[in-house]
C-alpha cells in the first residue's frame, strides 16, 4: 500500500510575492510602529531626495529607507558613525525580499563608537600641530615621478591611471599596492608609503581609494598612518572616498582631493597645458628671432652698400683733407701777421724808450740835486743861525740840556766858537 502524506502535515504552497506580503503583514501586526537605536553607516542621499542607510550595533544591522517627505523634516545632516534614535515601520522590500525599516523620524542619540574614536584622534593630532597648514608642503607642478598607493583591485586605481594617462602620459608612475580595507590595511598603507618615499626622483604620492562607509574607510583614520603621512619626505595628496567623506589622512596630507580622480588631476599640470605653453614660447621665440635677423640683414645691407662704392668714401676724405689744409694755411698766415705786428709795436716802443731815457734821467738828477742843496745846513748857518753842541758833540736843542758853567761849541757858517753857559734862562 503506497504511502501518502497527511493533509494536515502538508505546508501551504506560497507564491513568492504573496509570502513577502504575508510576512510584511505579520511584521506590521506584531511590531509596528517600532523605535530603534543604533549607529548609522553607509548613509546616502539619492537625487530624488530619499535617504538610504544601514542601522547597526554590536549584535546586528538593519537596512533603512527614509523617504523625501520625512528627510525634509530633519534638522541635522546624518553622517556615518553617528548614534541615532528613529521611529518607523518594519516591513519587507518585496522586489528583493529584504527586511527594511521605513524611517518616519530621526534624531541624534549621541555619537557612535566609530565616530567618537574619529573625533578623539582628530582632536589629539590637531593639538599636536599635524594639521597645521604652515607645515604642509607645496606640490610641484611638473613632478619627475608620481607614486600611487591603493589596492590592485580598487576602482580608484583604474580612475587614477586613466586620468594620469590622459593628462600626463610623459611622467613615470610607480604603484605600491596595499589593502585599503580591513585589519591589514593600515600597516600595508604605511609600508607602501615608505617604499615609495625611498624611490629616486619621487616628487608626489597619491594615497587613494573609492568611497564607502566609515567602517570601510577606517584604515585611513589610523594614527600610525597619519604620522607616516606627516613624516613622509615626499608630499602626499590624499583622495579617499567621495567629496563628503573625510578621514584623518585627509587632514594630515599636504593636499586633500575630493575624489581619487581629482587627486590625479591635482598632482601635475596637464600635458596639453604644457604643450600649449611651449607653443606660445616657441611662437614668441620665433618672432624674436625673425625680428633680430631682419635687423641684422638691414645692417648688412647698409654695410654692403658702403663697401660697394669705395670711391665715394675716398672723395669724401679728400674733400675733408683739403678743407683742413686750407684752414691750416689760413691760420698760419694770420698768426704770422699778428706776430709781425706785435714785433713792430715792440720795436717802436723800445726805440722811443731808448731815445727818451737820458733826457729824463738828467732832468730827474737836476731836481734831486736842487732838493739836496736846499737841505744843506750851511745855507741855514749863512743866514745867521748856529748849531750848538756839548763837549761830546751832542746837539743842544733845549735850555734844559745846559747848566751854569757848562762848556759848549757854536758852529757858524765860517768856523767854531767855544762858549760857556753863564746862567740858563727859559723863555
Amino acid at each position: 500500500m503506497p504511502l501518502t502524506e497527511s493533509p494536515s502535515l502538508t505546508p501551504r504552497m506560497w507564491a513568492v510575492g504573496a509570502l513577502c506580503r504575508a510576512v510584511a503583514d505579520a511584521l506590521e501586526a506584531r511590531f509596528n510602529p517600532v523605535a530603534v537605536r543604533g549607529e548609522i553607516t553607509g548613509f546616502t542621499r539619492a537625487a530624488s531626495g530619499h535617504c538610504y542607510f544601514t542601522l547597526k550595533d554590536a549584535g546586528g544591522q538593519l537596512r533603512c529607507a527614509m523617504f523625501k517627505r520625512a528627510a525634509q523634516l530633519l534638522d541635522f545632516r546624518p553622517v556615518d558613525g553617528e548614534l541615532v534614535e528613529l521611529r518607523g515601520r518594519l516591513g519587507v522590500y518585496e522586489p528583493r525580499g529584504e527586511l527594511q525599516l521605513i524611517v518616519e523620524s530621526l534624531r541624534r542619540a549621541g555619537q557612535g563608537a566609530w565616530f567618537e574614536q574619529f573625533l578623539q584622534l582628530k582632536a589629539k593630532l590637531d593639538a599636536e600641530g599635524l594639521f597645521d597648514p604652515d607645515r604642509k608642503r607645496p606640490i610641484r607642478t611638473m613632478p619627475r615621478r608620481i607614486g600611487i598607493v591603493t589596492s590592485l583591485g580598487a576602482a580608484a586605481l583604474h580612475d587614477v591611471s586613466t586620468a594620469l594617462q590622459r593628462r600626463v602620459p610623459h611622467i613615470p608612475v610607480v604603484l605600491a599596492a596595499s589593502p585599503v580595507q580591513g585589519p591589514d590595511a593600515a600597516p600595508g598603507l604605511v609600508k607602501a608609503l615608505q617604499q615609495l618615499s625611498q624611490q629616486p626622483e619621487m616628487d608626489v604620492i597619491l594615497l587613494v581609494r573609492g568611497g564607502g562607509s566609515m567602517e570601510d574607510l577606517w584604515a585611513f583614520n589610523d594614527e600610525t598612518l597619519a604620522r607616516s603621512i606627516v613624516n613622509s619626505p615626499v608630499p602626499i595628496i590624499c583622495g579617499v572616498g567621495h567629496e563628503t567623506d573625510f578621514t584623518i589622512a585627509d587632514f594630515c596630507a599636504d593636499l586633500r582631493a575630493p575624489t581619487p580622480t581629482a587627486a590625479a588631476e591635482m598632482c601635475a599640470l596637464p600635458q596639453a597645458d604644457l604643450l600649449a605653453n611651449l607653443g606660445q614660447w616657441h611662437a614668441a621665440l620665433e618672432g624674436f628671432t625673425h625680428r633680430y635677423l631682419d635687423t641684422q640683414e638691414q645692417r648688412l645691407d647698409r654695410a654692403q652698400a658702403r663697401l660697394g662704392r669705395p670711391s665715394q668714401g675716398i672723395t669724401t676724405e679728400k674733400m675733408q683733407l683739403l678743407r683742413l689744409q686750407q684752414r691750416l694755411h689760413s691760420g698760419l698766415q694770420t698768426h704770422t701777421q699778428r706776430c709781425q705786428h706785435d714785433l713792430s709795436n715792440l720795436a717802436n716802443r723800445l726805440t722811443r724808450g731808448v731815445q727818451q731815457t737820458p733826457a729824463t734821467a738828467r732832468e730827474r738828477l737836476q731836481r734831486a740835486a736842487l732838493r739836496l742843496d736846499l737841505l744843506d745846513p750851511k745855507l741855514v748857518l749863512q743866514r745867521g743861525f748856529a748849531w750848538l753842541s756839548d763837549a761830546h758833540g751832542h746837539a743842544i736843542t733845549s735850555v734844559g740840556q745846559t747848566q751854569e758853567g757848562q762848556a759848549l761849541q757854536a758852529t757858524l757858517a765860517d768856523g767854531v766858537v767855544d762858549l760857556r753857559v753863564a746862567a740858563p734862562t727859559r723863555i
